[in-house]
């Protein structure tokens, strides 16, 4: 997961670092984007799923449930997320599609200017599905997965990232929360099962 996510990242990266959005991706970028208002409301409220607060609430859950190493692994990621992307910053310079598309819509209060790859939200929630995953039983396990695909939905349908943006997001999520579960193990897939949160 590490290797694969760098390596779909740097390809990101390097495009991304031209500051242009090519037509394939503004195209895909439209498909999204132009979907009917009716989405604001609901998008608005799912990328809060992705903001700063959320890793150290899933922190607070694992302790509820005495998961300490899930607990560490939720500040891990929350604290690399941070310094990752403003180093990611200093290297790929792109601003929102509110400045690079033509006709993009930009919904819910979302800036226009300012650093858009990566995005921060889907680095976040990526690397903290990558390390609470582990910890889920059976169906449940796909939850997590199912709340990174709605916050990227969300981060593209409100005019915020650009495909790449969110692309490269998710590449840099799966190698933080990889790295996390290196560094921090996860538990075996029996004790999982006989004790499921």
């Amino acid at each position: 997961m590490v290797a694969g996510g760098a390596i779909v990242f740097l390809a990101c990266a390097l495009v991304a670092r031209s500051g242009e959005v090519g037509p394939v991706e503004a195209h895909v970028f439209g498909w999204v984007n132009g979907l009917p208002d009716a989405l604001t409301a609901p998008m608005v409220a799912a990328q809060f799923l992705g903001v700063l607060v959320v890793g150290f609430a899933v922190a607070l859950i694992a302790l509820a449930f005495r998961r300490y190493r899930l607990a560490l692994a939720a500040l891990f990621v929350t604290a690399a997320k941070l310094l990752a992307e403003r180093a990611v910053w200093s290297v790929v310079s792109r601003s929102r599609p509110g400045t690079t598309i033509p006709d993009a819509i930009v919904r819910g209060n979302t800036p226009t200017h300012g650093a858009s790859f990566v995005s921060g939200h889907v680095v976040l929630v990526t690397a903290l599905a990558s390390v609470v995953a582990p910890y889920l039983h059976g169906w449940l396990r796909v939850l997590p997965w199912g709340v990174v695909g709605l916050v990227s939905f969300a981060r593209l349908y409100l005019g915020a990232h650009a495909p790449l943006d969110v692309l490269g997001g998710l590449a840099l999520g799966a190698v933080i929360g990889a790295v996390a579960n290196l560094v921090l193990g996860v538990p075996a897939r029996e004790d999982v099962d006989a004790e499921a949160i």
